[in-house]
Protein backbone atom coordinates (compact mmCIF):
# COMPACT_ATOMS: atom_id res chain seq x y z
CA UNK A 1 0.00 0.00 0.00
CA UNK A 2 1.42 2.99 -1.22
CA UNK A 3 0.79 6.23 0.69
CA UNK A 4 1.38 9.67 -0.82
CA UNK A 5 0.77 13.04 0.99
CA UNK A 6 -1.30 15.82 -0.54
CA UNK A 7 -2.37 19.62 1.03
CA UNK A 8 -5.82 20.55 1.72
CA UNK A 9 -7.01 23.95 2.17
CA UNK A 10 -5.99 25.75 5.61
CA UNK A 11 -2.85 23.71 5.41
CA UNK A 12 -3.90 20.37 6.62
CA UNK A 13 -1.92 17.58 6.34
CA UNK A 14 -4.36 14.59 4.52
CA UNK A 15 -2.57 11.12 3.76
CA UNK A 16 -3.68 9.06 0.65
CA UNK A 17 -4.03 5.52 1.72
CA UNK A 18 -5.93 3.96 -1.50
CA UNK A 19 -5.88 5.71 -4.94
CA UNK A 20 -8.11 4.37 -7.69
CA UNK A 21 -9.44 6.52 -10.76
CA UNK A 22 -12.42 5.50 -12.91
CA UNK A 23 -13.68 7.54 -16.16
CA UNK A 24 -16.98 8.64 -16.21
CA UNK A 25 -18.26 9.13 -19.99
CA UNK A 26 -22.07 7.40 -20.17
CA UNK A 27 -24.94 6.37 -17.81
CA UNK A 28 -23.85 3.21 -17.49
CA UNK A 29 -20.76 3.96 -15.56
CA UNK A 30 -22.65 5.50 -12.80
CA UNK A 31 -23.69 2.25 -10.70
CA UNK A 32 -20.01 0.71 -10.92
CA UNK A 33 -19.01 3.97 -9.83
CA UNK A 34 -21.52 4.15 -6.94
CA UNK A 35 -20.30 0.67 -6.12
CA UNK A 36 -16.55 1.44 -5.68
CA UNK A 37 -17.28 4.11 -3.85
CA UNK A 38 -19.23 2.34 -0.95
CA UNK A 39 -16.50 -0.96 -1.36
CA UNK A 40 -14.08 2.57 -0.50
CA UNK A 41 -16.30 3.83 2.41
CA UNK A 42 -17.36 0.06 4.06
CA UNK A 43 -13.16 -0.80 3.85
CA UNK A 44 -12.98 2.23 6.16
CA UNK A 45 -15.34 0.75 8.04
CA UNK A 46 -18.14 4.16 7.64
CA UNK A 47 -21.19 3.95 9.52
CA UNK A 48 -24.26 3.57 7.02
CA UNK A 49 -25.40 7.14 7.30
CA UNK A 50 -22.48 8.48 6.10
CA UNK A 51 -22.30 5.77 3.68
CA UNK A 52 -25.65 7.29 2.26
CA UNK A 53 -24.60 10.76 2.52
CA UNK A 54 -21.42 10.62 0.63
CA UNK A 55 -22.91 8.20 -2.24
CA UNK A 56 -25.81 10.73 -2.23
CA UNK A 57 -23.21 13.58 -2.82
CA UNK A 58 -21.34 11.39 -4.90
CA UNK A 59 -24.46 10.36 -7.15
CA UNK A 60 -25.22 14.11 -7.61
CA UNK A 61 -21.67 14.84 -8.50
CA UNK A 62 -21.02 12.29 -11.53
CA UNK A 63 -24.64 12.88 -12.89
CA UNK A 64 -23.46 16.87 -13.14
CA UNK A 65 -20.22 16.03 -14.54
CA UNK A 66 -21.80 13.87 -17.04
CA UNK A 67 -24.65 16.60 -17.72
CA UNK A 68 -22.61 19.70 -17.83
CA UNK A 69 -19.13 18.25 -18.51
CA UNK A 70 -19.93 15.62 -21.04
CA UNK A 71 -17.86 12.96 -18.64
CA UNK A 72 -14.39 12.80 -16.93
CA UNK A 73 -12.72 11.53 -14.56
CA UNK A 74 -12.90 10.39 -10.74
CA UNK A 75 -10.65 10.00 -8.59
CA UNK A 76 -11.66 7.41 -5.39
CA UNK A 77 -9.35 7.97 -2.64
CA UNK A 78 -9.04 6.77 0.89
CA UNK A 79 -7.63 9.31 3.07
CA UNK A 80 -6.42 9.59 6.63
CA UNK A 81 -5.59 13.02 8.86
CA UNK A 82 -4.20 12.66 12.04
CA UNK A 83 -6.63 9.66 13.50
CA UNK A 84 -9.16 9.81 10.86
CA UNK A 85 -10.17 8.42 7.98
CA UNK A 86 -12.41 9.39 5.04
CA UNK A 87 -13.04 9.00 1.35
CA UNK A 88 -12.34 11.90 -0.96
CA UNK A 89 -13.55 12.04 -4.74
CA UNK A 90 -11.98 14.24 -6.52
CA UNK A 91 -14.41 15.04 -10.32
CA UNK A 92 -12.69 16.24 -13.05
CA UNK A 93 -14.59 17.37 -16.02
CA UNK A 94 -12.97 19.65 -19.66
CA UNK A 95 -16.54 20.84 -20.06
CA UNK A 96 -17.35 24.40 -20.59
CA UNK A 97 -16.55 25.42 -16.83
CA UNK A 98 -19.23 27.81 -14.74
CA UNK A 99 -19.00 31.12 -15.30
CA UNK A 100 -20.14 32.29 -11.71
CA UNK A 101 -19.37 29.58 -9.03
CA UNK A 102 -20.74 31.92 -6.00
CA UNK A 103 -24.04 32.01 -7.71
CA UNK A 104 -24.12 27.76 -9.24
CA UNK A 105 -23.48 27.59 -5.20
CA UNK A 106 -26.80 29.09 -4.05
CA UNK A 107 -30.08 27.01 -3.89
CA UNK A 108 -32.61 27.32 -5.82
CA UNK A 109 -29.61 28.32 -9.24
CA UNK A 110 -30.14 26.06 -11.88
CA UNK A 111 -28.72 26.30 -15.48
CA UNK A 112 -30.65 23.02 -16.32
CA UNK A 113 -34.43 22.29 -15.52
CA UNK A 114 -34.02 21.30 -11.76
CA UNK A 115 -34.68 22.10 -8.27
CA UNK A 116 -31.07 24.16 -8.22
CA UNK A 117 -29.86 22.18 -5.18
CA UNK A 118 -26.86 20.17 -6.27
CA UNK A 119 -23.80 21.97 -5.67
CA UNK A 120 -25.05 23.36 -2.68
CA UNK A 121 -27.05 20.53 -1.23
CA UNK A 122 -23.54 17.99 -1.83
CA UNK A 123 -21.52 20.33 0.13
CA UNK A 124 -24.29 20.20 2.96
CA UNK A 125 -24.14 16.36 2.94
CA UNK A 126 -19.92 16.20 3.21
CA UNK A 127 -17.53 17.47 5.65
CA UNK A 128 -15.10 19.10 2.89
CA UNK A 129 -15.86 20.61 -0.16
CA UNK A 130 -13.70 22.44 -3.09
CA UNK A 131 -14.90 24.01 -6.46
CA UNK A 132 -12.62 25.35 -9.17
CA UNK A 133 -13.69 25.91 -12.32
CA UNK A 134 -12.56 27.82 -15.57
CA UNK A 135 -14.90 28.96 -18.32
CA UNK A 136 -14.01 27.06 -21.43
CA UNK A 137 -11.50 24.58 -19.52
CA UNK A 138 -13.44 22.26 -17.01
CA UNK A 139 -14.07 22.01 -13.27
CA UNK A 140 -13.20 20.11 -10.69
CA UNK A 141 -14.73 19.26 -7.44
CA UNK A 142 -13.30 17.62 -4.26
CA UNK A 143 -15.25 16.22 -1.00
CA UNK A 144 -14.12 14.66 1.98
CA UNK A 145 -16.38 12.88 3.98
CA UNK A 146 -14.92 11.46 7.06
CA UNK A 147 -16.00 7.91 8.58
CA UNK A 148 -16.47 9.98 11.58
CA UNK A 149 -18.01 13.42 10.26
Amino acid sequence: MTIHLAKMSKSQMISVVTKQSMLIQQDQDVVPFRNRVKECAVKLKMGLVNQTKLITAASELVRNMLKYGHGGQVIIEAVSKRNQYGVRLIFIDKGPGIPDIALAMKDGYSTGKSLGLGLPGTKRLVNEFEIESAVGVGTKVSIIKWCNG
